[in-house]
């Protein structure tokens, strides 16, 4: 366990979305207490998660923007600026299925080339399911609510639209897995 990684991820995201992005900070703490209910099923990894969860959209604090892509613009930030852990800046890079989004914006073979996704897929779906059952005020909710909300706000035929429409059943498969750890914790 890491407690002193999430102490300062946590810093890092209250430095850079609290005043600027409101709303964005509400979903980045609500995805941090999703987070928290995984600890059991992560065990050591537990801090990680937590870090990637309220760091996942620092990209979009807007002295941050280089890209427009806010997980790679994030990861870029952690990693140039303070030299985060790998494991957390690869996250954070590729959360939600970002891959997709990327190669809709042009930019997936940049983001491969300088974050390789995660091989432990049990913390790549954690941050999924986190990210994916938290509005973006930071109250939890279903899957398939939420890629409505981002559909709707976005639009269906926009990028955002076109990568959700695509990303959505790894989306789903991601959640269920999650979902099943969870349901195999002793109570």
């Amino acid at each position: 366990m890491n407690e002193a990684l999430a102490i300062w991820a946590r810093q890092v995201a209250v430095a850079e979305l609290r005043e600027p992005l409101p709303r964005r900070w509400a979903h980045s703490q609500g995805v941090a207490r999703r987070a928290a209910e995984l600890a059991e099923v992560l065990g050591e990894d537990a801090d990680l998660l937590a870090s990637a969860a309220v760091l996942h959209d620092v990209g979009y604090a807007p002295r941050l923007v280089v890209t427009g892509f806010h997980p790679l613009d994030g990861a870029r930030f952690l990693r140039d600026v303070h030299g985060a852990d790998e494991r957390l800046v690869r996250l954070v890079a590729n959360h939600s299925l970002a891959l997709l989004e990327a190669e809709e914006r042009g930019l997936r073979d940049v983001l491969e080339a300088e974050f390789p996704l995660l091989d432990d897929h049990r913390l790549v779906d954690a941050l999924v399911y986190c990210d994916m059952t938290t509005t973006p005020d930071g109250e939890g909710t279903s899957a398939e609510a939420r890629l409505a909300e981002i559909t709707g706000r976005y639009g269906a035929v926009s990028l955002v639209g076109r990568f959700i429409r695509r990303a959505a059943p790894e989306i789903f498969a991601a959640v269920g897995r999650v979902k099943e750890a969870l349901a195999a914790q002793p109570r």
